[in-house]
């Protein structure tokens, strides 16, 4: 990783103009787009080649839809589709946590500390999953999914590289 580069979060790919004066639908890939587009706020390409300012956001119909300054036209706005536009990273209180920091660490049962094996996804749906590669698979069972809940995950170490898992019977094979 260079260091002279800012670690950035996706925030949005950019869809379809509408519009004459360059405003664009965005997919989200954020739970706060109401700060992410903020007037003034900052989003980058990837690897901060190229950064935009938002200019203004709104929603219709559950659609986001930001017009970035710069983007005067239909066609400008055209010739950014399939962009995906990505924010620096937010100070977060100490029990939230991005998906990039969950992904690799180690999991382990809360009840006696045995390695279950290791996060390598985290699912985004009506509630985050983490996935784990399981270290002793069931059959042709290798990975499980886990809802990332306090009752099920008590325990987050980032530093020392892990959580805990206490899962009820049959949620991950052979616990």
């Amino acid at each position: 990783m260079d260091p002279q580069q800012p670690e950035l979060l996706r925030v949005c790919r950019i869809g379809r103009a509408q519009g004459l004066k360059g405003e664009v639908s965005v997919q989200l890939f954020t739970d706060e787009p109401e700060e992410r587009f903020a007037p003034g706020s900052p989003l980058f390409t990837k690897g901060a080649a190229d950064e935009y300012v938002v200019e203004g956001a709104r929603t219709f119909k559950n659609r986001w839809y930001i017009k970035l300054e710069g983007v005067d036209d239909r066609n400008a706005a055209e010739a950014l589709g399939g962009t995906v536009l990505y924010g620096e990273p937010w100070e977060l209180e100490e029990d939230e946590f991005y998906p990039k920091d969950i992904v690799g660490l180690e999991a382990r049962l809360k009840s006696d500390g045995r390695v279950l094996g290791n996060v390598v996804d985290m699912i985004e749906g009506a509630q985050w999953l983490l996935k784990i590669r399981l270290a002793e698979p069931v059959g042709d069972e290798k990975t499980a999914l886990v809802p990332f809940v306090i009752d099920l995950v008590p325990d987050v170490d980032l530093e020392e590289g892990y959580l805990t898992i206490d899962p009820p019977g049959g949620l991950i094979p052979g616990i």
